[in-house]
């Protein structure tokens, strides 16, 4: 048998974006510059990103903050709809809501995202084999981290709903083969100032 190590997973959802989403403002390149000061002493193997132009440009930034950690584009942390829940799955008194939630996307995102939640459950997470420990950080989008957590905590597959990521703030998950996964750290924004946290969260839910 294989031996196994210890895999540490950070999980960074990309800084603000402007409203198609295919770049980064202002205050989203400033909080992947702050990221990437966050993660200089994390002894990071690779940097994976996914393809969209938000998460690639915040990818680059963090990556310029540190020492000579490699980008790898990452198809399976694409943007997308994890997991499609049926009414049956969800608690009777938010069912409406939840269901009406994850219609407003489109088709091809709840058709493709099961799909690439499933790829990255298999490509990102567990232990790793071998005898080092390893870190290794996605710049990824708001779903596919809560879909992680969610994995990771072996919460119902509808459970990604709600759990909500700020622009740039960090979330590390730790796979040891010896018990059962951690989520160690979640949506943390201390890098942050005041005025750049929460971003990318309805109004309503800035605190």
């Amino acid at each position: 048998m294989p031996s196994h190590a210890t895999r540490y997973l950070y999980l960074a959802r990309h800084g603000e974006a402007v409203g198609d989403g295919t770049a980064l403002t202002e205050a989203g390149r400033r909080q992947a510059v702050l990221l990437g000061d966050r993660l200089r002493g994390a002894p990071l193997s690779v940097a994976h990103h996914s393809p969209l132009g938000r998460a690639a440009e915040t990818a680059r930034l963090v990556a310029g903050r540190l020492d000579g950690v490699p980008l790898e584009l990452a198809e399976e942390a694409d943007d997308g709809v994890p997991y499609v829940p049926r009414r049956e799955e969800l608690p009777d008194a938010h069912a409406d809501f939840l269901l009406e939630y994850v219609d407003r996307f489109p088709a091809v995102y709840r058709e493709r995202g099961p799909v690439l939640a499933r790829r990255a459950l298999e490509r990102f997470t567990g232990p790793v084999e071998g005898t080092e420990d390893r870190h290794e950080l996605v710049v990824t989008h708001n779903f596919l981290v809560g879909w992680l957590i969610r994995a990771a905590l072996d919460a119902p597959p509808w459970r990604w709903l709600m759990l909500n990521q700020g622009n740039a703030a960090l979330t590390v998950i730790r796979y040891a083969p010896d018990r059962p996964s951690s989520v160690m750290l979640a949506n943390d924004m201390g890098h942050l100032p005041e005025e750049l946290r929460w971003t990318g969260f309805p109004p309503e839910l800035r605190v």
